[in-house]
């Protein structure tokens, strides 16, 4: 996203880092491997099972509807419950990596970014020869569908303020103001698990879904509590999940956003329907620090959108 001023460089991974474990919803045994790319190739999944290595962008173009997460599809395979993964990329400024898969789903670990964070510092994050362009809002846009609501609109620097409502004792209303740099998403929201009413976890699990879900890597909540024995990591670890969520989500904008995202009972549903909202409504922002490219591959979010942008230099 954006810390210390409107210029800074591309950067990926020093070197490959590999992580294993199991897909929430499949159960199945699930390994990434995260690979240095090219400046300008973005995020990249990379299916290594056939003769040929096929390659997905992580753009809201190849999302597609699933229920629980956030799913991408095309050249013949899909990957999911990337959300969190997405955001430790984000949160971290890794701007082009490649992701190798194994499975159709990345691992859930412990239902947080915080291994995928430890995972990229323990290889190190490397500054490229090429200027990252930054996304600028200058007019609102908003997505409402009933009670949930989620609008971005102008503002100097990155902020999400993300508010949510359940009727349960240890929720009830909360809201977080998180001010994006690499240092609080560390802090801040990384920690933060994904999470579950009981009964709902018992409805998934009969009809197949959330296979791979435990109590070691999803927050439960029985009517008046916490299932899990260790607890919460934060009181409110609950809306900090959220904001874990919309950034990964956010990252299929495919360039980092500066603008304030003020999300009430969203989701992932909208979270993405709102990134299709600002590639459409293109006079509503600019593109900063934006450069000619000469790279043959670049993700789908530059290629499709972003050039009809006004492209400004930073002063």
């Amino acid at each position: 996203m954006y810390e210390g001023g409107l210029v800074r460089n591309q950067q990926t991974l020093a070197s490959a880092v590999t992580c294993s474990g199991v897909g929430l919803h499949s159960g199945q045994s699930a390994s990434i491997t995260l690979r240095p790319a090219p400046p300008d190739t973005g995020v990249v999944f990379v299916n290594r099972k056939t003769d040929v290595d096929t390659y997905l962008s992580a753009s809201i173009d190849h999302r597609v509807p699933t229920e629980l997460c956030t799913a991408i599809s095309g050249n013949g395979f899909q990957v999911q419950t990337i959300e969190h993964l997405l955001s430790a990329l984000s949160g971290l400024h890794v701007d082009n990596v490649f992701i190798d898969v194994s499975a159709s789903e990345v691992p859930v670990m412990d239902g947080s970014a915080a291994p995928f964070v430890r995972m990229i510092q323990s290889v190190g994050i490397v500054a490229q020869e090429r200027k990252q362009s930054f996304l600028k809002i200058v007019a609102p846009i908003e997505v409402i569908e009933g009670s949930k609501r989620v609008r971005i609109e102008p503002s100097p620097t990155p902020r999400i303020t993300y508010s949510i409502h359940y009727e349960h004792p240890l929720i009830k209303t909360q809201t977080y103001v998180y001010d994006c740099s690499v240092s609080a998403f560390e802090n801040e929201i990384a920690e933060a698990r994904t999470f579950g009413f009981l009964y709902e976890v018992q409805a998934l699990w009969a009809r197949g879904l959330g296979k791979g879900g435990t109590l070691d890597n999803t927050i439960v909540l029985s009517n008046d509590g916490v299932v899990n024995e260790s607890g919460l990591r934060f009181d409110d670890e609950f809306v900090r999940h959220k904001i874990l969520d919309l950034i990964g989500d956010f990252s299929l904008l495919g360039v980092p956003f500066i603008g304030h995202i003020v999300a009430d009972r969203s989701g992932h549903a909208l979270h993405t329907r709102l990134v299709q909202q600002i590639l459409t409504q293109t006079e509503k922002w600019v593109l900063l620090n934006a450069e000619p490219s000469g790279a043959e591959k670049r993700s789908a979010a530059h290629a499709l959108h972003l050039q009809p942008a006004v492209a400004l230099q930073a002063s």
